[in-house]
């Protein structure tokens, strides 16, 4: 047919710590599936330190589920707990917390068009997006040993 090969990924929490990617100090996320043909990402985003993240706003919709852990934005008066789902409208700008006593945060995640990061100020700092999301673990694939080519197992 003509339908886009179906995705399976086993163990979407890996043991291996190579299928991290690391995208800040003490933050990796864990590609499932980058839809280069529809132009979002879901993975899960890990993180290993306490504080504020970033701070960013979404152009579409962003849709998330707390495996493990806490976090909370800034600007809102909720927290994701283990067990919590989210969704984010667009347009929201909103600071990413996550609270001294966690140890580790896991959220699985959808993100649809581009994750834009903005200063205290709300100025523009840079962004990701699918593509973006590719090349960051095409570069760390190679790095890691698993080859530029172990992405495309999750691209779409």
């Amino acid at each position: 047919g003509e339908a886009i090969a179906d995705l399976v990924v086993p163990r979407a929490v890996p043991d291996d710590e190579r299928l991290w990617v690391p995208q800040a100090e003490g933050v990796w996320f864990r590609p499932l599936c980058l839809s280069a043909s529809a132009g979002y990402w879901m993975n899960l985003l890990r993180v290993r330190r306490a504080g504020v993240l970033s701070r960013h706003r979404h152009s579409q919709p962003v849709h998330g589920y707390v495996l493990k852990g806490r976090w909370r934005y800034l600007e809102h008066d909720w927290v994701a707990t283990e067990g919590s789902y989210v969704f984010e409208p667009p347009g929201d700008t909103h600071t990413l917390v996550v609270p001294d006593d966690v140890e580790e945060m896991i959220t699985y995640c959808q993100v649809n068009g581009v994750m834009y990061y903005v200063d205290p100020r709300g100025k523009g700092i840079g962004f990701e997006d699918v593509f973006t999301k590719i090349d960051m673990c095409r570069r760390h694939f190679v790095a890691s040993g698993l080859g530029a080519a172990y992405v495309d197992r999750f691209v779409r």
